[in-house]
């Protein structure tokens, strides 16, 4: 073969030649080894990934055999919310839709979650939410989990009663920032708390924790101590998604249980999730749009790897727009979306997609 079809991190559709493909397998790798600080990928398994992307079909999948348990954050959202939202404008009500995720498309779960998906704004209209829940307990046979995300920002002015860390932090205040922080995470906890408890109370199977420390570690705090009182309190299945691959520092000082939170990894983010009581991790892996799709996949499965070798919870790889070696496309790409998903399980050594 002269070139090999692929594509950007944005998904625009280039050609490699062989070597320049093998030379971002192995960038890619190097990368996640020097940032993340994790074991490289084998030679064979770097020969592996290059027959994935080489081969001419356009949809790849795994050996039979190895397939995998498939969670979903944003849910039935896809079908029924606009293409604004990543959804496709079907004129489906929730409990259609998770009907159809479960009978058409064979999915293992289905999350039910408000379109706005953040615990803040479900608190007040939780009870329509529980119906909402309880109406697909009725009817479905696979676990049925509620999701939202932390969402830390909303409780920060002009949207939230807190001061903003955002505004302290450019003039200096960084004790008030941090003290902010501090008193969002306490809010925010309170709100996953009475949401997820409403849930237990309806019978709903799990709970999912979507996009945790999008903005740094005192969101992480406020997630491992929910998911710690969780998991003493309730029999709900905990499942963690983190929002990137390392968790920003933006109080700086923050631990749990001896652990600081800035900085962590994927591999070490997993640990301190394990330990608060969570049940499922969903690591991240965030793309580089500027750098092919075979040099991020390969990044990504080897940060993964590490993380699935520790773990001792099923690792729930995010895969999708803009992680886990996915290009930043409002609609992935199957051509790069099936490769992606085939390496993070058969690399990546993952129990679910």
């Amino acid at each position: 073969m002269s070139t090999i079809r692929t594509r950007m991190g944005d998904g625009y559709v280039v050609e490699l030649t062989p070597p320049q493909l093998r030379d971002d397998l192995e960038a890619g790798c190097a990368d996640a080894v020097k940032r993340g600080k994790v074991p490289p990928l084998e030679v064979n398994e770097i020969d592996w990934l290059f027959d994935l992307f080489a081969n001419p079909s356009r949809i790849m999948g795994v050996e039979p055999g190895h397939e995998v348990v498939l969670t979903k954050d944003g849910s039935v959202n896809t079908l029924y919310s606009a293409q604004l939202s990543s959804g496709v404008g079907l004129p489906l009500g929730r409990e259609q839709c998770f009907r159809i995720f479960e009978r058409a498309f064979c999915f293992d779960t289905m999350e039910i979650g408000h379109p706005d998906y953040s615990y803040k704004p479900v608190k007040p209209i939780v009870a329509l939410e529980a119906t909402g829940v309880e109406q697909a307990l009725l009817t479905a046979v696979i676990p049925v989990f509620y999701g939202a995300m932390p969402n830390f920002g909303l409780y920060a002015q002009p949207d939230g009663p807190f001061p903003n860390p955002a505004d302290l932090l450019p003039r200096g205040e960084v004790e008030a920032a941090r003290e902010a922080q501090m008193q969002m995470a306490q809010a925010c906890k309170d709100d996953m708390l009475y949401v997820s408890r409403q849930m237990a109370m309806v019978g709903a199977d799990g709970i999912n924790f979507d996009t945790t420390a999008s903005t740094g570690d005192a969101e992480f705090l406020a997630v491992l101590e929910t998911v710690e009182e969780l998991a003493a309190t309730t029999d709900l299945a905990i499942e963690v998604g983190m929002a990137a691959e390392f968790v920003l520092g933006f109080h700086g000082e923050l631990e749990w249980r001896g652990h600081r939170l800035a900085g962590m990894w994927p591999h070490q983010q997993v640990k301190v999730v394990e330990e608060a009581g969570a049940h499922l991790f969903g690591p991240v892996v965030n793309t580089n749009s500027r750098k092919s799709v075979p040099w991020n996949v390969a990044r990504a499965v080897t940060i993964v790897k590490e993380c699935s070798r520790v773990a001792s919870i099923p690792i729930h790889a995010n895969v999708g727009m803009g992680v886990g070696g996915v290009p930043m496309f409002e609609v992935p790409p199957a051509d790069v979306l099936t490769r992606a998903s085939a390496a993070m399980v058969e690399i990546g050594r993952v129990d679910g997609l």
